[in-house]
């Protein structure tokens, strides 16, 4: 049960529909993040957010990271769930593989990336941008983890339902997918205590 009331919507929805002044940049800033143009794929970034919210054992962001992820990636769950167990063994490139370990360790503490971890990436092919962007990938969803644990948002565990929402999310992007909760909501709506 949420710790404060919140509109009954799974995960980051309940609290951005709670307060919609804040989920405006937030939602914008993980559709730059996520889907803008850039050299890496949508469904690789995908892997990078769901692997962080892995790491940082939030159920909601990684399964929905993940399914949209798989929705990116013809629906290949396995390869998701293979990049949270072990990445290293993952069928990923070694670029990926390069960048989520820069991303593993900003989860764990941004001071914990080293000039060799970033060079590594380098000689894999990753270019600044996306380092930078790996590195703000995984910091903003340590930052969106916190949030929907934090508050203890309402977290289903059917994955159907992540896979539903992933594969509308992959198709519409945030700030679409997210635009029908940011009116405030009706009492009736509220989770209480």
């Amino acid at each position: 049960m949420p710790h404060i009331e919140l509109p009954n919507l799974p995960g980051i929805r309940g609290p951005m529909a709670f307060r919609p002044e804040t989920s405006k940049p937030l939602n914008e800033l993980v559709e730059v993040l996520l889907r803008h143009p850039n050299s890496l794929t949508q469904g690789e970034r995908e892997l990078i957010a769901t692997y962080v919210s892995s790491q940082n054992n939030c159920h909601y962001c990684q399964s929905i990271h993940g399914a949209i992820a798989a929705a990116h990636l013809d629906d290949d769950e396995e390869l998701v769930k293979s990049v949270k167990q072990d990445f290293h063994a993952a069928s990923v490139s070694p670029k990926l593989k390069a960048l989520l370990n820069i991303a593993g360790k900003v989860q764990q503490d941004g001071k914990n990336v080293t000039a060799e971890d970033v060079q590594a990436a380098r000689n894999e092919g990753a270019t600044d941008i996306e380092i930078h962007d790996t590195v703000l990938i995984a910091a903003a969803f340590c930052m969106y983890n916190r949030y929907v644990d934090g508050l203890a948002t309402f977290q289903p565990q059917d994955p159907a339902l992540y896979r539903e929402r992933g594969k509308m999310v992959a198709r519409n992007g945030y700030v679409a997918a997210n635009l029908t909760n940011v009116v405030a909501p009706e009492p009736a709506e509220l989770v209480s205590r």
